[in-house]
């Protein structure tokens, strides 16, 4: 089968003909890819920033937004049968360890992470766990849905935890309205009544969240942090920071009010913030990654009623290199996504 495989850090990924996975435990599942997302992740590994993190051995294949038809499965699985639509979450988990009983599965003990950790979804088949599958409606695309297995759930899973700071009365500031911030968008309309202020540096950017749920538009043009603060009355109760690099987590810090929570859910950079600003202003600072397999489960019911949409483009399985490319340039609104 054909696959994306990165072979060195600082190098691009290639197309090549690798053996296709099979089932060799008792809660396997071979999916056939319909969609797999190409992610800034995906940029950021090729730079070599997750390789002390996750250690894979090179080469492997890229692709950890995942979403096909179940083709083989395992002699002890029983969620799902052979031809069913899935979305898969990332982390594959043991389902026994303190955090998957405590439903923090994403932090499990003894997880992986296909895509990150060894082979992903960029090709046309993939081996992953039972544990990871969530089935669909047979009439879902999965290329229109499968960006929502990491950059989806990522999003969902920092707006459902600010859920009782964003009661009605309450200012949401989302900064960055591209692959991730246009589904965190979405969520805040869908789940809160708190008013939305977005931020971004692309016109077109703004447009689109002004479509789908902002409240209100800046532009990231040197003056934002000011209009944001006179927007919001003094900073936001939350601000969702979807880049938090190149200085715009530096910028997520000065938009959020006194006793207000920071939520950092891009990466990248890195927030210097005197000790005295946290405990003289009483704000929070919030870590997010991933989400629950249940937070996924739910994401993808608002996504079936129409409440949630992801904006795509779309490159067949050959024309990776041309993705990852239009995506480090700022040319792909809303997720790219690859079709085998």
């Amino acid at each position: 089968m054909k696959a994306v495989r990165l072979h060195g850090y600082h190098q691009q990924p290639v197309v090549e003909e690798v053996p296709e996975p099979t089932v060799r435990g008792p809660l396997d599942v071979v999916v056939k890819v319909g969609g797999a997302g190409v992610c800034r992740t995906d940029l950021h590994i090729i730079e070599g920033q997750w390789a002390a993190a996750m250690a894979p051995a090179l080469p492997y294949t890229l692709g950890h937004e995942n979403a096909g038809w179940v083709h083989e499965i395992g002699s002890a699985v029983s969620n799902v049968a052979v031809g069913d639509t899935v979305i898969l979450h990332p982390t594959p988990t043991c389902g026994l360890c303190h955090a998957c009983r405590a439903g923090q599965d994403m932090h499990c003990a003894d997880s992986s992470f296909p895509g990150l950790s060894h082979d992903g979804g960029m090709a046309e088949y993939l081996l992953t766990s039972a544990r990871a599958c969530v089935k669909l409606d047979p009439a879902t695309r999965p290329q229109d849905v499968a960006a929502l297995a990491d950059a989806g759930i990522t999003a969902y899973h920092a707006v459902r935890k600010a859920l009782p700071l964003l009661y009605p009365g309450t200012t949401a500031v989302v900064l960055g309205a591209g692959g991730l911030g246009h589904i965190g968008i979405q969520c805040l309309a869908a789940l809160t009544a708190a008013r939305v202020v977005v931020v971004d540096r692309n016109p077109d950017a703004l447009k689109l969240a002004e479509q789908i749920g902002a409240h209100e538009t800046v532009a990231a043009n040197g003056g934002h942090v000011d209009a944001v603060r006179e927007l919001t009355g003094g900073g936001a109760d939350v601000v969702f920071d979807f880049v938090a690099e190149q200085g715009a987590e530096q910028d997520g810090f000065a938009m959020t009010r006194r006793t207000g929570s920071y939520y950092v859910i891009g990466y990248g950079g890195t927030l210097t913030v005197p000790t005295l600003d946290i405990i003289s202003t009483e704000r929070n600072v919030v870590g997010n990654i991933v989400g629950t397999y249940n937070e996924l489960a739910e994401l993808m019911a608002l996504a079936q009623s129409g409440r949630v949409t992801l904006h795509t483009r779309t490159y067949p399985l050959d024309a990776a290199a041309e993705a990852f490319q239009d995506l480090d340039a700022g040319r792909v609104r809303g997720r790219a996504i690859l079709v085998p």
